[in-house]
């Protein structure tokens, strides 16, 4: 390879690239606005539950009950309902998250030491969330539960316990942000990278300067490193300024190795930018490329294990997840940034991202080195 004239069409692609205005939004802002984005929005934190009450028992205990929930930060009864018909057009309409029903019987029920039902309606219409404002109330059903056995037997009772001393490793807090944040940074690194390299040859074609570059002394794997090295430092220099953010911004513990991540950036743009020019040596417009590739970032997103775990997928569907290199990076990102974990736990995920990085972009340039004969 000539790198004189590698570094003669790698001028030409910068010059090109940033003399269209409406890139340079794209280059520089849009990472930023999109991790800023992402990173309030994709959030599963419950930190306001909000509550209907329908007390038909109105006694000492069903007043209890009311101010259990109030006590607990996270609860916030926005609604006193008069019938159940009531508690049912808030939950139709969304106004409320959960519905309490206390009956008439309740007070009566504790005070014989039965036990009192009551009817506790949640809006399941997001199952995740549903999930984790039930567990909360059974929290706080439990802490009431406590207190009235005490009023009702106050003598003391002695029995052994189980008493679990339980430790969360790597998000303490197990705040949802230091989970979605790095994988925001593997995602937005694909679509940069994807879209810029779809676009780099369907511009010659369309700017009627292919044929041009056919006729040069350039070789097709020249043509093909010479148009991938701008959008290689492009993606690293915003993976550079989108990481700066995560840490510092959205305050995300880096514990690992920042050379390592950076290796397995590289790795990992070998597969998105031999994806990128195969879209664009199979694209007739831009429009056609954008679309195709559209048609890759949603798979690549919905089987990375980003939001929805491998492991709950149909078996058929985690096989097809072998073939997608934003599984191995987001393994990587996180590893790094939340466990600190080395080359000895997540080498696999390297020798993986290599050998479908490799394999992509050889036929990337196979595919390409077709198109000039």
């Amino acid at each position: 390879m000539n790198w004189l004239r590698i570094r003669e069409l790698v001028r030409k692609e910068f010059i090109q690239l940033f003399r269209d205005k409406k890139n340079r939004p794209l280059l520089i802002i849009a990472p930023i606005v999109m991790l800023l984005i992402f990173g309030y929005v994709v959030n599963y934190d419950i930190k306001d539950i909000r509550v209907a009450f329908l007390d038909q028992s109105r006694t000492r205990e069903s007043r209890m009950l009311m101010d259990a929930f109030r006590a607990n930060n996270i609860f916030r009864i926005t609604n006193l309902a008069d019938d159940p018909q009531e508690l049912d057009q808030l939950l139709l309409k969304g106004k409320v998250d959960l519905a309490v029903k206390v009956s008439p019987d309740f007070s009566e029920k504790i005070r014989k030491g039965d036990t009192a039902e009551i009817q506790v309606l949640a809006d399941g219409s997001m199952s995740n969330m549903a999930s984790v404002r039930i567990a909360y109330t059974v929290s706080v059903l439990d802490r009431l539960n406590r207190q009235l056995l005490r009023e009702l037997y106050p003598q003391r009772m002695d029995y052994g316990r189980i008493d679990a001393r339980i430790r969360t490793w790597y998000n303490p807090n197990l705040d949802s942000q230091n989970f979605f944040v790095p994988g925001i940074v593997a995602f937005l690194v694909m679509l940069i990278s994807l879209l810029f390299t779809s676009m780099a040859i369907i511009k010659e074609k369309e700017a009627g300067t292919m044929e041009q570059l056919i006729v040069t002394p350039l070789r097709p794997i020249e043509l093909i490193v010479g148009k991938t090295i701008p959008y290689i430092l492009i993606s690293l220099v915003q993976m550079v300024v989108v990481t700066v953010l995560a840490i510092y911004w959205f305050e995300v513990p880096l514990a690992g190795s920042m050379a390592l991540l950076f290796f397995a950036a590289c790795l990992f743009l070998l597969s998105t930018l031999g994806i990128g020019l195969f879209i664009s040596t199979i694209s007739s417009t831009q429009q056609q490329a954008m679309m195709t590739t559209f048609f890759f970032i949603v798979p690549f997103f919905m089987l990375s294990g980003f939001v929805f775990p491998i492991a709950n997928m149909p078996e058929v569907v985690q096989w097809l997840t072998y073939l997608n290199p934003l599984r191995y990076f987001l393994v990587i990102i996180r590893g790094i940034f939340l466990k600190g974990v080395g080359m000895n736990v997540l080498w696999p995920q390297y020798v993986f991202l290599t050998v479908l990085g490799l394999i992509v972009f050889a036929g990337a340039i196979g595919r390409f080195r077709k198109r000039m004969d």
